[in-house]
């Protein structure tokens, strides 16, 4: 099913993520992700990030790990109905030659192969995030799946807006994340 989903969609997938701090375009890759890539779009279309937030900020002001790293990471709406599906396999950067970049979208997790549908976007070059990187001690690394292509102003705005520790306070409400049409208006504010 990945293999034959991979050719099938060899094109960039685009979303809109649509928040209080403004619109977020991203494109994810299917080709080079594909595992991942499937398992987010479940979400997105089961709207399950409809009502969802960023929940997370972390910068050099309020990172505690001595291997530094800046993303802002999104959770699914948690008091809707929606079962999370079982997680996925890692897909390591060193596999899929997407790497963790200025705006790279990429998957949450705790240990390998525990990814379900946290995400997050990293605000600058983040290679502690990859294959071989020293942010996670297993260093096998996140699975980056996407770019933000459009709004990287609004993921700033999220970045540094006010937190207690690492948890924003208050949260960034996403309102919806949903696929559109490469050539349709992004909308951005």
């Amino acid at each position: 099913i990945v293999s034959s989903f991979a050719q099938e969609n060899a094109s960039p997938v685009s979303i809109r993520i649509e928040t209080e701090a403004g619109c977020i375009v991203a494109e994810l890759y299917p080709d080079k992700a594909p595992l991942t890539v499937i398992n987010f779009l479940r979400y997105v279309d089961s709207g399950s990030f409809n009502g969802g937030c960023f929940m997370r900020t972390v910068r050099p002001d309020n990172e505690k790990n001595p291997i530094g790293i800046q993303v802002v990471q999104a959770v699914v709406h948690p008091w809707k109905d929606n079962s999370s599906f079982p997680p996925i396999a890692l897909e390591r950067t060193s596999m899929t030659g997407l790497w963790h970049v200025d705006g790279a979208v990429s998957m949450a997790r705790s240990e390998p192969n525990s990814a379900t549908s946290s995400f997050f976007i990293c605000i600058g070059d983040q290679p502690e995030l990859d294959f071989g990187g020293k942010r996670n001690p297993d260093g096998q690394g996140f699975a980056a799946f996407g770019r933000v292509t459009q709004g990287m102003e609004g993921v700033r705005r999220i970045q540094m807006s006010p937190a207690e520790g690492q948890a924003l306070v208050p949260l960034v409400r996403i309102s919806r994340i949903s696929r559109i049409s490469i050539g349709s208006p992004s909308k951005i504010k």
